[in-house]
């Protein structure tokens, strides 16, 4: 019987992608005057490549956006600031993502959220979602001292909502730190579809979070035939 569900946060909940594209457009409309000498195409293609779909922080990305551009008129450091501040006023949901939590939380599971991230900014999106309301705990790398895929963390997450790993599902968009490193501790490790992987081995496959609940059932029924 499936008691929890624990979820990663970019990619899987917040529609990243989206997100850090109006991100930066608003950015080089905010910031017209100190960037405007940079085509807004052109600062925004960078940027976006820099990012690394999330995965360089973006203390780099500005350091290398101001040297590319011969940005004089502005920091790297304020630039980066500006990102820290701002970025909660652009998070996108991914479609159907309250009705599936509000469906989960009348169904009294318990549920989580594991991300890899700076603390207080990964909070400030989670808040931004209006979602922080429906998890019993929030578990972020940069506060944990931990990050996926390190086993430990997961572990921590179960220990937490006081349930073992056969019991729980894990939700997440990246075959390696989401959905193998939760099949790893014992849990059902369920891929959230990115169009950047074609082939990925998880236990289930949802294209939408609205699927979510029924995949469920259907892992708690695959638990009960496996005793």
């Amino acid at each position: 019987m499936i008691k929890a569900a624990i979820f990663d946060l970019d990619g899987t909940l917040l529609n990243r992608d989206e997100s850090v594209e109006m991100f930066i457009n608003t950015q080089y409309d905010r910031l017209n005057k100190l960037v405007g000498h940079i085509p807004r195409e052109k600062y925004v293609t960078r940027f976006t490549e820099l990012d690394n779909r999330g995965y360089v922080w973006k203390d780099k990305v500005y350091q290398q956006l101001v040297d590319e551009f011969e940005i004089t008129d502005i920091t790297w450091e304020e630039l980066l600031q500006d990102y820290i501040c701002e970025f909660k006023n652009n998070c996108v949901p991914f479609p159907n993502l309250i009705d599936m939590l509000e469906e989960l939380k009348k169904r009294n599971f318990r549920l989580g959220i594991i991300t890899n991230g700076k603390g207080q900014f990964q909070i400030d999106n989670i808040e931004a979602l209006g979602i922080e309301k429906y998890f019993d705990i929030i578990l972020i790398s940069e506060w944990e001292g931990i990050k996926k895929p390190d086993p430990q963390i997961f572990k921590r997450a179960l220990e937490q909502l006081n349930v073992s790993p056969n019991q729980s599902i894990f939700v997440g968009d990246h075959p390696v730190n989401d959905v193998k490193a939760a099949q790893n501790v014992g849990m059902i490790g369920i891929w959230k579809k990115d169009f950047q992987w074609s082939t990925v081995e998880a236990d289930f496959i949802i294209n939408d979070l609205v699927e979510l609940p029924l995949i469920i059932d259907n892992a708690s029924k695959q638990n009960v035939e496996s005793y």
